[in-house]
């Protein structure tokens, strides 16, 4: 069901009648009306022009008058300027809720109907430490932006590369060594990801100290950091790991399960889940072997040193490392490999990098290499740049004084949500597994929302207080909505009041009408979120919708109505709202709860 498509073909048609000339579609631009003029939709007339060569009020004037003449929907018009702002009869208005409330899945395109396959690669951690703040937003805008593609009918495959190779692995590892004395998850009683994350704050700490000491004695700075004993002992670990020396590669593989027990534990906290889980171990081999192959080609070069680079300057770029001196590889020579490994794999349309703006050149520079070595679905590459995300000074912050651990922001937020629950009285006649589950869905709600409501591209201060407010643009204020109409219908259940699946058309009132309007929009909504990769959309449509439904809610009576035709409209409207509540709620991965 598509309004605008509707009117544009009925607007085309009297523009037919009037000018003798039928208009290109994209001509005829029509948008949602103005809060502050009357009307439905408004066409915007000035392109019109050169098909009627008139003014714009005379234009917009013969049309609306021919559109009243003659559609079965439109009942009167206005014009501003170069704006026709058209009404919508009630009947129609009607009819729209009951294609509503009889459309299973509302809003979702037929799964599998796109025929495209889309990769979503997001969160991508690395096994030297736990996940902290800017994961979260990674995770919640992978995830979210999965759901809305499989919404729009996309076959899509959610993917995690783990970053658990390299150097920084093995500074976690050459710590524990050093300084662990056997310690274990299991001795320690720490979850694993924390684990090894203090070894690697260790390691910094004894590679300081290092620094400090060769300095005294006369070193640069630069120097002593080339130089420093422990920092060649892990680049020393890290030759022996390419080679499968057995001792460390040992070590290797038991402190990576440490780490990857701990992830499972965030990922299951947040609703985090994968279809296939990459290792940057076991892909980074197949790109070292396309890279010589580029070498073999001439389309990238070896330096004096062994290295090898691409040249990417006559494309506004620069040059670009894509193997060291001494054959270790970097992250581009494990991104090319996996590119082509999955694209033959699952013949995708598309593949979406879900990565924070600071890597916006190594993607451009991913892109331009994959063309270079004659890849034609390089074009198919997209990078969903998104921007930082801190929280207020001084809050929540992790003993490093510098990272925002994400286990300690999920226990915060459902315990505020706890605090801030039993200050309103909301869960006073909960039962106590009821106020628990409601407590975590409303604190993951809140983080989730006050995350995703922000235009990905842009950065942002998350304030764990701001995003639990039951009232704003927030997580519970959205699911207070949900659970305040779920109360209504069951009020009218024990009253024996049914929801009718359909109603006979009659005069609807303006927030009626307002109300089947806003929820008529919801598969535009989702098809533009998928288009833009924007969860920002849905959490804006489900605030805006939940805003105007509590309005409603406290100017009209729904039970009490004494008209049994309004009384069933505004409850079969009500219906109508929690579910696209849900449904859009859904697509960001909140749960939204039935009562609180």
């Amino acid at each position: 069901m598509n309004i605008e498509n509707t009117l544009q073909l009925e607007i085309s048609k009297a523009i037919e009648e009037i000018y003798g000339v039928l208009p290109n579609p994209n001509l005829v631009q029509i948008q949602k009306t103005k809060r502050e003029f009357e009307g439905n939709f408004t066409l915007v007339v000035f392109p019109l022009l050169k098909v009627s060569k008139k003014k714009p009020e005379d234009t917009a004037h013969e049309i609306g008058e021919r559109l009243v003449a003659t559609s079965q929907i439109i009942t009167s018009f206005n014009v501003v300027k170069g704006f026709l702002n058209l009404t919508l009869s009630t009947d129609f208005w009607c009819g729209v809720l009951n294609t509503i409330s009889n459309t299973t899945d509302f809003g979702y395109a037929k799964s599998g109907s796109s025929g495209k396959t889309k990769m979503v690669e997001f969160s991508s951690p690395n096994t030297n430490k736990p996940l902290h703040l800017g994961h979260i937003r990674n995770n919640l805008l992978g995830f979210s932006v999965s759901r809305i593609l499989e919404a729009n009918g996309h076959r899509v495959i959610k993917v995690n590369l783990v970053n658990d190779r390299g150097i920084h692995i093995c500074k976690s590892m050459l710590a524990w060594q050093r300084f662990g004395n056997g310690e274990t998850p299991v001795s320690s009683g720490k979850k694993g990801d924390h684990l090894v994350g203090d070894y690697y704050v260790l390691f910094d700490k004894e590679y300081k100290k290092q620094i400090a000491e060769l300095q005294d004695k006369g070193m640069s700075e630069e120097e002593a950091k080339v130089k420093a004993p422990i920092i060649i002992e892990a680049q020393e670990m890290l030759r022996k790991w390419e080679a499968k020396d057995s001792e460390i590669y040992s070590l290797w593989q038991t402190m990576n399960q440490w780490v990857y027990a701990g992830f499972d534990v965030t990922y299951s906290a947040l609703g985090i889940e994968f279809d296939k889980v990459y290792y940057e171990s076991e892909t980074y081999i197949l790109g070292k072997s396309i890279v010589n192959e580029g070498l073999a080609k001439g389309v990238f070069a070896k330096k004096t040193d062994g290295s090898v680079w691409v040249d990417l300057k006559d494309d506004g770029l620069d040059e670009k490392l894509l193997l060291r001196s001494d054959g270790t590889s970097v992250y581009m020579t494990q991104d090319i490999g996996t590119a082509i490994q999955r694209f033959n794999e699952y013949r995708l349309d598309d593949h979406i990098y879900v990565v924070g703006n600071e890597q916006e050149y190594h993607f451009n520079v991913l892109k331009l290499v994959m063309s270079k070595l004659g890849y034609e679905w390089s074009e198919h590459l997209y990078h969903l740049s998104y921007g930082m995300v801190q929280l207020p000074e001084g809050k929540m912050k992790s003993r490093e004084g510098t990272v925002v651990d994400a286990d300690e922001l999920i226990h915060e937020m459902i315990s505020t949500a706890q605090e801030m629950s039993e200050e309103l009285g909301k869960l006073n006649e909960l039962s106590a597994e009821e106020a628990s589950k409601i407590v975590e869905t409303i604190g993951l709600g809140a983080l989730k929302y006050f995350i995703l409501k922000v235009d990905p591209k842009k950065s942002m201060t998350f304030n764990p207080k701001e995003s639990i407010d039951f009232n704003g643009n927030t997580g519970p204020f959205v699911q207070y909505t949900h659970a305040r109409i779920q109360s209504i219908l069951r009020k009218a259940s024990e009253v024996g009041i049914a929801i009718p699946q359909s109603i006979e058309p009659f005069n609807l009132g303006d927030k009626e009408r307002e109300l089947v309007q806003l929820v008529s929009a919801l598969p535009g909504i989702i098809k533009q979120a998928g288009e833009m990769l924007s969860p920002a959309l849905l959490a804006n449509f489900a605030h805006d919708l939940s805003k105007e439904y509590n309005q409603f809610y406290h100017e009209f009576s729904i039970l009490k109505e004494e008209d049994e035709k309004v009384r069933q409209a505004r409850l079969l409207i009500s219906h109508e709202v929690a579910n696209a509540i849900r449904i859009s709620m859904g697509l960001l991965g909140i749960d939204v709860p039935n009562r609180m």
